[in-house]
């Protein structure tokens, strides 16, 4: 995988494309958790494919590839929201995508609305920690943070969560 890297970083396209190759629907899953749209995921990964082509000499510590192209994709994504101002809507025809079987749709909806009421840095700690699966520690390495902001934003964001669905239980009893 190093080796790959290094080829990469002088000018083998090559190497490039099997190492994006190898996560490309990694990102594509985390951009389409930030913009809920096909289209606008699919561009995210095709900018973060050029955006990462073209600085992959920056990269210092190939054993990060995967980090620092999760932190390309999360930027590239944040940004494109900025400029559109909206939030995109879970669409019915985007359920099945989303949810594993149809018993968890309500609660996916739920969880899903919640997340999106919560601002840029608490959402990408949450999507990292519970959806990527990442430790603290890289967390904190993709998202350029002390490890200690991303524990508390992970502990807030958690228990503003937390109290939404406390509040939306006592609305639906």
């Amino acid at each position: 995988m190093n080796q790959l890297v290094k080829k990469a970083q002088k000018g083998d396209e090559k190497a490039y494309i099997i190492l994006f190759k190898k996560y490309e629907e990694d990102i594509y899953r985390m951009a389409y958790m930030y913009v809920r749209n096909q289209e606008d995921a699919l561009d995210i990964v095709q900018e973060t494919a050029y955006k990462s082509f073209d600085q992959i000499k920056t990269l210092k510590q190939p054993e990060y590839f995967k980090s620092w192209l999760i932190r390309i994709a999360i930027n590239t994504a944040i940004n494109q929201l900025r400029k559109k101002k909206n939030i995109v809507h879970l669409r019915p025809d985007h359920i099945d995508i989303m949810c594993a079987n149809e018993h968890d749709v309500p609660l996916q909806m739920t969880l899903k609305e919640l997340i999106e009421g919560l601002n840029e840095n608490e959402k990408s700690v949450l999507l990292l920690k519970f959806y990527a699966d990442y430790t603290i520690n890289r967390i904190s390495g993709i998202l350029d943070m002390p490890i200690g902001t991303v524990k508390t934003i992970l502990y807030r964001s958690l228990e503003k969560l937390r109290k939404q669905l406390n509040k939306e239980d006592i609305y639906e009893q």
